[in-house]
């Protein structure tokens, strides 16, 4: 199995699963690991640059970087012999379709855009593919979300939100999305076919953070500030950039 984007998050949760599985791995990043692991062949590439894949074989590929840098790449794996993909997108495709902010809607039409074409690009090889596209994903200790939340409580003890903070978030945990993964991998049912895969429970954004706090051990001190002073302060930081 090759794998993309295998320093990410989510490789920290499926690189041991497939090792577990007996699987032989192909990973794929632009900064591989100082330290190899027993049953993973890492290589340095950046698959979004147009340079050419190693010389291998691989039976099926599980796409963890970008979902926009895997169409122009199809017909490269399709050489390696690989007849299986399963690619992660987000489930911003659809939530963000309609947002207030430019960059957030045009996040969404790449987002789909790359389904598209991703989808044409392995049926026009012969290659079964299924979509993942999970919603807020935290666990592996980098994503910047959760962790960044988590950290920047346990450095000030307090947290800072713009006005009520009352938009929804189902956060997913990196351990499940891999396990998805595989059974998706393995499922004949999943051919052809994209799904949206949410955590189990749907909170506010405030309600999120409050649930951080109490994981720490902490009573949760959240400030709620104007949402003119958050637009100010993105404005000065455009400004300065």
């Amino acid at each position: 199995i090759c794998v993309t984007g295998a320093t990410s998050q989510l490789a920290t949760f499926l690189l041991p699963r497939l090792i577990e599985s007996g699987i032989a791995i192909h990973a794929f990043s632009r900064n591989p690991p100082v330290t190899s692991t027993a049953g993973v062949d890492w290589y340095t590439v950046d698959i979004g640059s147009g340079a050419g894949l190693p010389v291998i074989r691989a039976e099926g590929l599980l796409h963890l970087a970008p979902i926009w840098l895997l169409p122009p790449r199809i017909g490269d794996f399709a050489a390696l012999g690989v007849g299986r993909i399963v690619a992660f997108s987000s489930t911003s495709r659809f939530t963000k379709i309609h947002s207030r902010y430019a960059g957030e809607r045009r996040l969404a039409e790449k987002l789909a855009q790359a389904e598209t074409r991703f989808a044409k690009e392995c049926d026009r090889y012969g290659i079964g593919w299924t979509v993942l596209r999970p919603t807020l994903i935290y666990g592996g200790g980098n994503d910047l979300n959760v962790t960044r939340i988590a950290s920047f409580v346990r450095r000030f003890g307090f947290f800072p939100v713009a006005g009520p903070a009352n938009g929804l978030r189902q956060p997913v945990h990196a351990a499940d999305l891999a396990a998805a993964c595989l059974a998706a991998l393995d499922s004949p049912a999943a051919l052809q076919h994209g799904y949206n895969l949410s955590g189990g429970e749907a909170l506010t954004y405030r309600n999120m953070v409050a649930v951080i706090f109490r994981a720490q051990g902490r009573t949760p001190r959240i400030i709620q500030l104007p949402l003119f002073v958050w637009r100010l302060a993105a404005y000065l930081s455009r400004m300065s950039g």
